[in-house]
C-alpha cells in the first residue's frame, strides 16, 4: 500500500449485500480498527490510513493543493457512484421498467467528467495522492463494470492511468479479481 500499512491490513473479499457487511448502508469497503472501530466510505478510510504515518501524505495539509486533491477525489466519487447506478440499473430494474433518460443522464456525468479530465489530466509531481487514488479507482471500475469502453476516446487518462500504475504498485495488488 502507498503508506506502507500493507502488512497491518488484513483484507477481507465481501459483497455489500453480505450480511456480515458491518457498515450500516450495507456498502463496500469498511475498515475495523484494532480498537474494533468500523470506518466506512474510501474517503473517510483513506483519512485515516493517512493519519497512521505522516510520509506520504495522502491530504496536504491546506491551501490550493488540498482543494485540489479535494476536487479530484469528488469527482472520482461521482464517476463511481454514476456507474454504479448504472449498474443497478441493469441488474435490478427489469427492461421494461428501465428509464433510458436517467441512464442517458448517469452515463452523461461520466462522460462529462472524462471529456473535462481529457482536458487537463490531473498532474502527478511527486507522490500520488488521494485525489489521483480516486480518479484512478474510477477509471478501473469503469474497467471492471463497463468492459474499458471509456477507454477509446480519452487517450490521455488511459496514459495517466498507466503511469498511475507504475507510480504505485499496491493499486493492482489491491484490484478485485475479474468480474464475473
Amino acid at each position: 500500500m502507498m503508506k506502507g500499512l500493507g502488512d497491518q491490513i488484513e483484507f477481507v473479499t465481501t459483497a455489500a449485500s453480505d450480511p456480515s457487511n458491518t457498515n450500516p448502508l450495507s456498502k463496500i469497503p469498511a475498515l475495523i480498527t484494532d480498537d474494533n472501530l468500523t470506518i466506512y466510505d474510501s474517503r473517510v478510510i483513506c483519512e485515516f490510513l493517512d493519519a497512521q504515518v505522516a510520509t506520504p501524505a495522502l491530504f496536504p495539509g491546506a491551501g490550493t493543493k488540498r482543494w485540489q486533491v479535494l476536487t479530484h477525489g469528488a469527482l472520482g466519487d461521482g464517476i463511481v457512484d454514476a456507474a454504479i447506478l448504472l449498474v443497478y440499473e441493469s441488474r435490478y430494474r427489469p427492461a421494461e421498467m428501465r428509464v433510458d433518460a436517467w441512464v442517458e443522464m448517469q452515463q452523461k456525468k461520466i462522460d462529462q467528467a472524462l471529456t473535462h479530465l481529457e482536458a487537463a489530466p490531473p498532474e502527478m509531481d511527486g507522490q500520488p495522492n488521494y485525489g489521483h487514488v480516486a480518479l484512478a479507482t474510477a477509471l478501473a471500475y469503469l474497467d471492471f463494470r463497463h468492459e474499458g469502453k471509456w477507454r477509446a476516446g480519452h487517450p490521455k487518462m488511459v496514459a495517466w492511468l498507466a503511469a498511475f500504475e507504475k507510480a504505485v504498485p499496491a493499486f493492482a495488488e489491491t484490484a478485485p479479481p475479474p468480474a464475473a
